[in-house]
């Protein structure tokens, strides 16, 4: 299954793969009459992806704005709202033909600790803890500057969306977390596509305009200091200068772009992807032109659970709420909720270096994704453990000792296998049965440029550049060689905020 070239999953007229339970996107960019675009209801089948959003006339860009936020996904859609309540003009410059990227395709949840909706649900945690973990699994490497500010404020980050109408209040667990922390939309669905039409509301709602198919390709710099863009509109043809007074840079990663991850990790050039196709690396490349530092490039990371055939990623969520990873033979071969890096490991030392993700009805209907999964082809059933074993041609003695097995270690509360803690409220005793095949495919860039807690870009020598913001996959550092699930969306909340917060304080 590795032997497919590097590949990303297509925007073909306006066609965006939701991952994880978002279904398949259409959305058009609408010429509206009004200088502001307005939300249009969003369609409720499984293909709606980003849904009919309109956006900004291309025809009403203007020549002069407070902020120009690069970048329309999660970050730069917190970083524009947050910009607007501080009284700024900022304006969203977003390449592909829709909003959302990445963000878009996030799956299983939003991490956050010390918040209201752990407390109502009697859940025990703290900053500390949180902080503590999510640098265990970054193998000790992380920002720590980073980490700190992103863990102190992330229950503000989710009262902050709550506020704006996006709760996330339906909590699960992820690789490497002892407590219930990855906060997800109520009815337990994919977070991706709930928390980009919450956004897009927002923005709409607030009058900023947001405008598709703008590709910016330059950063422009005068006396020292960040002064605007050139943008390439699509649509109209034409490449324009749109000055402002800071720009926030939340392009996302480079997980799509093929050459660059390459250079950084040959080994890595014949895994699939699970990135849209936008994250080539933009922002980055334009940021180092203007001298800002990078760290980390190296760091790419690599999801264990992912459908090869289409590079979509199966939600950390199935794990969280019961499933497990059986090989070829029908037995479990490691702590399924281990970090990502450790449980990707263990797949590739199968002999076929792919492994099958087993459930039952009850984790179906706890993680809504699965209904997304099941449309798409992936999920075998058998309406027995036996039966379940035949559908997918492993024996069936084994798979069912395995469940069996299983099974007693959630009701002893004691994985004498493999040490795993979490993810076992619950039994595998709820027929029908299911699995999905899976193996790793490339996730998650967590190298990027460097910047400080204030989201500020840092040249080489550690000196903010004057106007120049970042934040979300774009930047480095704060998840070190190995990123926690469910920590990507709150760091693009967290830190995209900041980002419109410093950089209208810095406009005054």
């Amino acid at each position: 299954m590795k032997s497919k070239l590097l590949k990303t999953i297509t925007l073909s007229s306006a066609l965006l793969v939701i991952l994880a339970g978002c279904g398949d996107g259409k959305t058009e960019t609408k010429d509206t009459s009004k200088k502001e675009a307005k939300t249009e209801k969003s369609s409720t089948d499984a293909d709606s992806g980003a849904s009919a959003q309109a956006y900004t006339n291309p025809k009403d860009l203007k020549e002069d704005y407070d902020i120009i936020i690069v970048g329309a996904g999660g970050a730069g859609m917190s970083a524009a709202i947050q910009a607007k309540e501080d009284g700024k003009n900022p304006v969203i410059l977003e390449k592909m033909p829709v909003a959302g990227g990445n963000t878009l395709k996030s799956s299983s949840g939003m991490n956050a600790s010390e918040t209201k909706f752990q407390k109502e649900q009697g859940i025990e945690d703290s900053n500390d803890k949180f902080y503590e973990e999510t640098l265990k699994g970054g193998h000790e490497t992380n920002d720590k500057e980073l980490l700190r500010y992103y863990v102190d404020h992330s229950a503000s980050a989710i009262d902050w969306l709550d506020s704006m109408g996006i709760r996330l209040n339906n909590l699960t667990i992820t690789g490497g977390m002892s407590e219930k922390r990855t906060h997800r939309p109520e009815d337990g669905s994919a977070v991706g596509e709930y928390l980009v039409h919450g956004l897009l509301k927002n923005v709409h709602d607030r009058k900023i305009p947001i405008f598709v198919n703008a590709d910016v390709t330059d950063i422009k710099e005068k006396d020292g200091k960040v002064d605007g863009v050139t943008v390439e509109m699509k649509e109209t043809k034409e490449e324009k200068e749109v000055k402002g007074k800071a720009v926030v840079v939340t392009t996302g990663g480079y997980g799509a772009n093929a050459k660059m991850i390459e250079a950084e990790k040959p080994e890595l050039k014949s895994y699939v992807t699970t990135n849209q196709e936008g994250s080539t690396g933009d922002g980055i490349k334009m940021i180092e032109k203007l001298g800002g530092q990078t760290v980390d490039m190296d760091q790419i990371q690599i999801h264990p659970t992912v459908q090869q055939d289409t590079g979509i990623l199966i939600g950390e969520a199935v794990r969280g709420e019961g499933g497990i990873l059986v090989s070829k033979d029908g037995t479990r071969f490691v702590n399924e909720l281990d970090t990502r890096d450790k449980v990707s490991a263990a797949i590739n030392k199968l002999d076929d270096k792919s492994a099958y993700l087993v459930f039952d009805s009850g984790v179906r209907k706890r993680v809504k994704a699965i209904d997304f999964y099941d449309k798409k082809g992936f999920v075998k059933k058998g309406d027995s453990v036996k039966d379940l074993a035949k559908e997918i041609g492993v024996k069936d003695t084994d798979l069912e000792k395995t469940v069996t097995d299983w099974n007693k270690a959630v009701a002893d509360k004691k994985d004498t296998l493999f040490n795993r803690t979490t993810g076992m409220d619950q039994p595998l005793d709820k027929g029908p049965y299911y699995a999905i095949k899976i193996a790793p495919g490339i996730h998650y860039t967590m190298g990027g440029v460097k910047i400080n807690d204030k989201t500020e870009v840092l040249t080489k020598d550690g000196k903010a550049i004057p106007g120049l913001y970042a934040a979300g996959e774009v930047t480095g550092g704060l998840h070190g060689e190995n990123r926690i699930g469910g920590n990507s969306v709150g760091d693009i909340i967290v830190f995209g905020r900041q980002a419109g917060e410093q950089s209208a304080k810095y406009i005054k």
